[in-house]
């Protein structure tokens, strides 16, 4: 597959053509790992806080196996969602920017983030604010749904954390995994490159290595499946890289376990409880791994990754983003996909990424530029 590469610091590749036939491949892995997402987030929404006695006590017996209402509505998604529309925003506006001669995307997906933040605190859209772009203008986006504290005090301020001096030194909570699978939709982009990026992106908000590399580990594993390699290939070559990494041993251990967890028998709740709650980087990701590992179908992997005793949502989320990346948007359950909050924008986000990563170059250079697409992806 080619497109335009570049690195977390460094300049640009040379652009390769994309036939039409892998435009439409891309597009579908690109829509099915966000909506994909928004889905299992939806799905674990409604129980994120609950045991799963409690879930049983609510759902029955099977626990979820539908969408339970949460802040106000059926399909409702939380900041997980929120922060990886926001991600993406971020990396279309780095490509935009660089006719500019400006390139360094950890920078514009901080000022993704903290456009974010704005929508936690904020009572709806600024129209003042023109460098906004469009999905800041989306009024829906207006909504608190349990942000991580860490997310939320990592950008509170002006100043990004990086790797030298990053924010929380000591968080490793998994909202730096949740929202960090579109690193990995850079499908032109080198492994390690992809890796480097959600890495320095996570420092922004959570500074202990288990924090920042789970979140590397997720980007790379998302990004060989979006090249159309298996999981299990992907797992391994995530842990080729993490293991070069000082304080790797966490994220390596809990992706071994998911691994393992595989060779242990039929899946059920409990070998799930047995990866842990979620709450951490390295549980979500080991959760959210096994989960697609062991994926019958989309709507089996999803149900699995959100019934248990813990951080449901984040769960779900990371595990639907593995699975629309496998599988592409056609293979979500319709009925699911019908009713998830902010479908349209979901979309919309994805198709524009998609354009931006295939024919960015027939939308915008350094000497002529598609005035809509600068007023949706500004360069200021």
């Amino acid at each position: 597959m080619a497109a335009a590469s570049g690195g977390a610091g460094g300049s640009a590749a040379a652009t390769a053509i994309w036939g039409r036939a892998e435009q439409q491949d891309f597009r579908s892995r690109v829509r099915g790992c966000l909506l994909g997402g928004a889905i299992g987030d939806a799905l674990g929404a409604g129980v994120e806080f609950d045991s799963l006695a409690q879930i049983r006590d609510k759902c029955g017996q099977q626990g979820v196996t539908d969408y339970v209402s949460a802040y106000g509505r059926r399909g409702a998604i939380t900041d997980d969602t929120q922060m990886t529309l926001f991600t993406v925003d971020g990396l279309i506006r780095a490509h935009v920017r660089r006719d500019t001669g400006a390139w360094h995307p950890p920078t514009d997906v901080h000022a993704a983030y903290r456009r974010w933040a704005a929508t936690q605190r904020d009572w709806g859209p600024d129209e003042r604010r023109e460098t906004d772009g469009w999905l800041a203008r989306e009024e829906w986006l207006y909504s608190r749904r349990a942000p991580g504290n860490a997310c939320l005090s990592g950008l509170a301020d002006e100043r990004m954390g990086t790797l030298d001096k990053p924010k929380n030194a000591q968080s490793k909570g998994c909202g730096t995994v949740m929202r960090s699978a579109p690193f990995g939709l850079l499908v032109g982009w080198e492994p390690q490159l992809v890796f480097q990026l959600a890495v320095e992106c996570a420092a922004q908000t959570h500074g202990h290595p288990t924090g920042y590399l789970a979140a590397g580990a997720f980007a790379a594993i998302t990004h060989a499946l979006a090249r159309g390699e298996g999981l299990d290939t992907a797992v391994q070559r995530a842990l080729v890289q993490l293991a070069a990494r000082p304080g790797h041993e966490e994220t390596t251990e809990a992706l071994k376990q998911a691994l393992g967890a595989v060779r242990q028998g039929m899946p059920s709740p409990e070998r799930v409880a047995a990866l842990g709650e979620g709450w951490t980087a390295e549980e979500a990701l080991s959760i959210g791994v096994y989960c697609a590992l062991v994926a019958e179908d989309v709507r089996h992997g999803l149900l699995l990754a959100v019934n248990h005793g813990g951080d449901s949502d984040s769960t779900g989320s990371i595990c639907g983003n593995l699975l629309g990346a496998i599988h592409g948007e056609t293979a979500l359950p319709p009925g699911w996909v019908a009713e998830v909050e902010g479908r349209a924008t979901i979309l919309e986000l994805a198709d524009d990424f998609a354009m931006e990563m295939t024919q960015g170059p027939a939308l915008h250079g350094p000497g002529a530029a598609s005035p809509a697409w600068l007023a949706r992806y500004p360069r200021a």
